[in-house]
């Protein structure tokens, strides 16, 4: 059973699992639905329907496709994956990275000072390991960059709760700015880690 946070871009359902999936539904100014990284769940998605007709969905990591093709499939609306451009949205495609082991776009929604990262960056313990925001594991030596300066007031991710505020842009450039200095802590927790996977 997910949490199912609902907040002004639309909402947020947050898997009860031990990487903490995060999915979205976000409403623009027409009205229409966008689902982000959706996990299927018949709750937030009879939530989510009820925002507005759904538009697309869209797939940011390319190795998790969760459940976006049946969704889209079964909606009717466009599979979008892992886009460099999104024309005819309220978004802009940024790439975090772009190799054959991982490809990844995010969003920047700059209506509402959004920015929506599938796995780069996460809230979840095993990325943020005591802060609001943490850069993902297997990152932390090679901190996303890219993803520094937007300046967003909402940042959504891939596992963990979303975060809003005046604060989020600080907490989203300190994340990636001081990645390298969490590696010690993140050595100490990964057997707790490793646990919690099971």
């Amino acid at each position: 059973m997910p949490r199912i946070l609902e907040h002004e871009l639309g909402l947020t359902w947050v898997m009860d699992d031990a990487m903490e999936r995060g999915s979205h539904a976000l409403r623009d100014e027409d009205g229409r639905v966008w689902l982000i990284d959706p996990v299927a769940d018949d709750e937030a998605l009879t939530r989510a329907a009820a925002l507005g007709p759904a538009a697309g969905v869209i797939q940011l990591l390319d190795r998790h496709d969760r459940d976006c093709s049946p969704l889209a499939a079964r909606l009717e609306v466009p599979h979008l994956r892992v886009p460099d451009q999104l024309p005819d949205t309220p978004f802009t495609a940024h790439r975090v990275i772009h190799n054959r082991l991982w490809r990844e776009t995010a969003l920047w929604w700059p209506a509402r000072r959004a920015l929506i990262v599938a796995e780069a960056l996460g809230t979840n313990d095993a990325f943020a390991l005591g802060e609001p925001v943490g850069v993902h594991p297997m990152l932390r030596l090679l901190p996303p960059n890219g993803l520094k300066g937007f300046g967003p007031e909402h940042l959504l991710v891939g596992h963990g709760p979303p975060v809003h505020g005046p604060e989020v842009a600080g907490q989203v450039d300190r994340a990636i700015a001081r990645s390298r200095h969490g590696v010690p802590k993140l050595l100490l927790k990964l057997p707790s880690l490793i646990r919690g996977a099971r």
